[in-house]
């Protein structure tokens, strides 16, 4: 098992209760998908995601996930005001968990996703972005 996959193993089990084959090997992955169309379809690209992040007075948390340092760790209430808490209700509904769930989880989930999508510090191309989350979808959902 790659690092990755161990990262995403731990995080996805603690968060979700032991329920990290059916959160990201499940059909399709329903947290990791959910997280990365919301990064593929975030008005503005990554760098609009970002924004909300800063919006939010989290933006050296944002940054940290961009740059090559260690990453800032957010909670779910701090995701939440980030994304609005319509934006994480209507996730929690699409996963079928409690509000809090899908919150932590995406917070522990998008710095990981951000930060392998940046490996150089820097926002990619906005047309290298599917490509890189489809590289890193296969990275997460290899079994």
């Amino acid at each position: 098992m790659g690092l990755l996959d161990g990262l995403a193993g731990q995080v996805l089990g603690s968060v979700l209760g032991g329920g990290q084959q059916q959160a990201t090997q499940g059909p399709g992955g329903p947290l990791l998908q959910i997280a990365m169309n919301l990064l593929q379809n975030q008005p503005g690209g990554l760098a609009g995601l970002l924004q909300q992040f800063q919006n939010a007075g989290l933006g050296d948390a944002a940054a940290s996930w961009v740059g090559t340092g260690q990453n800032a760790q957010i909670d779910g209430s701090q995701l939440s005001s980030a994304l609005g808490s319509d934006t994480v209700a209507e996730i929690a509904n699409q996963l079928g968990v409690p509000h809090h769930e899908a919150a932590n989880g995406l917070a522990a989930l998008l710095p990981q996703l951000i930060d392998h999508l940046t490996p150089q510090g820097q926002l990619p191309e906005d047309n290298s972005l599917p490509s890189g989350l489809a590289a890193l979808a296969s990275k997460f959902l290899r079994g």
